[in-house]
């Protein structure tokens, strides 16, 4: 399939962005400017931009605790962005949500999610509102290998593939629920395997190829909205850095093998492919990166300007609020 030099390069953008968005981020949180923990998508950004690629504006996405890299894929802004991280009033959710629960409904992007295994579910209900409306949206469902043994992710995908459900779910498999390694927490080598016990079809794709990602969701996207029902799409990928933050790996995983992940890097194969094929030149995708980079520094200027939450405004944006008691007070 010949893909347009157009395609090729939102492709690199949206990986690009990731990566400097999420570096930035971690350096933040090392210098204690940003609260709680950042868990950094640093090394996996060909499977969200792959997957985002395929998607319409409107169609719904639900993510994990690993989650900027989706909403950037997805078309979220930097702005605010950091200011959600910093905490701050002019956040994606008032700075109420912080990092591990960033949202932006505009953009179809339904949260990230600080429990494992939370996003699932939400993805089918969407997706059976897609479905009840007829207006061809799907859903995308990320999580990870850990999550994959939760019984959230199973009840969602039987769900989904007993209704029908325009639902794609991605499996990110970086072979380390937390700090376990992947042979230690199941018995299958491959997540998507687990798929046939569903009726849908479940595919291995290489998530440090982010051809490999478009195409397989390409596909998987093209069934769920002509009515196909589901799939279950697992991409295996790496992230760089530890469970959290932006120091080096720890004592649960080799230096050599993070070096041996690093040397496929999904950034720099595809711009060496870019340039061989004459799409863009390295010099080309040096500036590209250097212009993100400034919009990167210029997004936390802003955030760190941004005023805090009024106090005022803490049960805003809530579902419900506290009931009076029966003496009258709050």
């Amino acid at each position: 399939m010949a893909v347009p030099p157009e395609v090729l390069l939102d492709l690199l953008v949206r990986m690009v962005r990731i990566r400097e968005f999420e570096e930035a981020g971690g350096r933040l949180m090392e210098q204690g400017k940003i609260p709680g923990a950042l868990h950094l998508y640093v090394g996996e950004e060909a499977v969200a931009a792959g997957v985002c690629a395929s998607l319409n504006r409107d169609d719904y996405l639900t993510s994990t605790h690993r989650g900027h890299g989706h909403l950037i894929a997805k078309g979220g802004d930097f702005k605010p962005m950091y200011a959600e991280l910093f905490g701050k009033a002019a956040g994606y959710c008032r700075g109420k949500g912080g990092s591990m629960h960033i949202a932006d409904l505009d953009l179809g992007m339904l949260g990230a999610n600080g429990i494992v295994g939370g996003g699932p579910p939400i993805a089918v209900g969407a997706a059976w509102t897609a479905k009840r409306r007829g207006r061809g949206q799907v859903a995308a469902c990320f999580f990870g290998d850990g999550a994959s043994n939760q019984g959230t992710v199973h009840e969602a995908m039987n769900m989904a593939a007993l209704w029908e459900l325009p639902v794609v779910f991605v499996c990110e498999n970086n072979l380390y629920g937390e700090y376990t390694r992947q042979d230690r927490h199941q018995t299958v080598a491959d997540v998507a395997e687990r798929a046939a016990s569903y009726g849908m079809p479940g595919v291995v794709v290489d998530g440090m190829d982010v051809m490999a990602v478009h195409e397989a969701t390409h596909e998987a996207v093209a069934r769920a909205r002509s009515g196909g029902g589901p799939s279950l799409l697992e991409a295996k990928t790496y992230r760089y850095f530890n469970h959290i933050g932006i120091s080096p790996t720890s004592s649960y995983r080799s230096e050599d093998e993070v070096a041996q992940w690093r040397a496929r890097d999904p950034i720099e194969t595809f711009r060496q492919v870019l340039a061989k094929d004459g799409v863009l030149s390295l010099e080309q995708s040096d500036a590209l990166r250097a212009r993100v980079r400034s919009e990167v520094e210029e997004a936390i200027h802003y955030a760190e300007e941004s005023p805090l939450p009024d106090p005022d405004t803490l049960l805003q944006d809530v579902y419900s609020e506290p009931a009076a008691s029966a003496t009258g007070g709050a």
